[in-house]
């Protein structure tokens, strides 16, 4: 039976503080070895993955912005499917509403009940790479959003996040926390995105399995979509408080746990 594996990047296979992927790399090079398609299901941008992608020598589908939209490498499944533009070498499957519209639908949010947050458009590279931990080129393009806005909410409490929480919902948007920042979009999610992969991925293959790992509450709805589920320790070792049927927790902070994670799954 074919494989696929969905992962996270932040905390998972990279590095927490240092975005590494030095400690996953000998795992990613063996599912490479064997075939086994490794997909990005991340918070991070189009152009951020590319990075990676190019670096790591990955160039199967990947998943940004919380599930804002799948790009798919043009020519990588063998049959025509619906996809809504073409982005250079790139078919996007978009879930969420565009960015300019994010930014706009919150802007009348702030506007009407005179919240105070800020947006990465609003910041500057070097005051998300304070924020991040991120260089300040990985900081440009992490500013480069196509679909969610990554938010800093100043709040005087629980109930000003509640009600900012519902005001989203009543826009149409829905929202996802990082570890950092809030996530805002309009429409995707993680979950759906891992969904319609797989789709694509068994009108090719026929019968598969499919593997998520993450660390965090945003990685939820992945996690939920797939066969075999997989948490790995966030950086003070616990695991995110989430059940699901099968979830299986694996000692290891981030990339030490992702590798674990991948030689216990399938002996590679």
């Amino acid at each position: 039976m074919k494989q696929i594996i969905f992962t996270d990047l932040d905390g998972t296979l990279l590095d927490s503080k240092t975005y590494s992927y030095e400690k996953s790399l000998a795992a990613i090079n063996r599912l490479k070895e064997k075939g086994i398609p490794i997909i990005f299901c991340s918070a991070k941008t189009r152009v951020e993955q590319k990075v990676y992608r190019r670096e790591l020598g990955l160039f199967h589908p990947f998943i940004v912005e919380n599930g804002g939209a799948i790009f798919v490498p043009r020519s990588y499944f063998p049959f025509p499917f619906d996809y809504h533009k073409a982005v250079d070498d790139l078919l996007a499957i978009e879930l969420s509403i565009p960015y300019s519209r994010v930014r706009r639908l919150l802007a009348k949010i702030s506007k009407e009940n005179d919240f105070r947050f800020t947006g990465f458009r609003d910041m500057s590279a070097a005051e998300v790479s304070e924020i991040t931990g991120l260089n300040l080129e990985s900081a440009e393009l992490a500013k480069h959003r196509e679909y969610d806005e990554p938010v800093r909410f100043d709040s005087s409490g629980e109930q000003d996040l509640s009600k900012f929480f519902a005001k989203l919902g009543e826009a149409g948007l829905n929202w996802a926390y990082g570890g950092r920042l809030y996530h805002v979009l309009g429409g995707g999610d993680k979950g759906k995105a891992v969904e319609i992969s797989s789709g694509l991925y068994r009108k090719m293959w026929g019968e598969i399995r499919t593997v998520g790992l993450g660390n965090g509450r945003n990685d939820l709805s992945m996690l939920s979509q797939v066969d075999i589920p997989i948490l790995v320790q966030k950086r003070d070792y616990s695991w995110e408080d989430i059940n699901l049927p099968r979830l299986r927790k694996v000692q290891g902070v981030g990339p030490e746990g992702w590798s674990r994670a991948i030689s216990e799954i399938s002996g590679i």
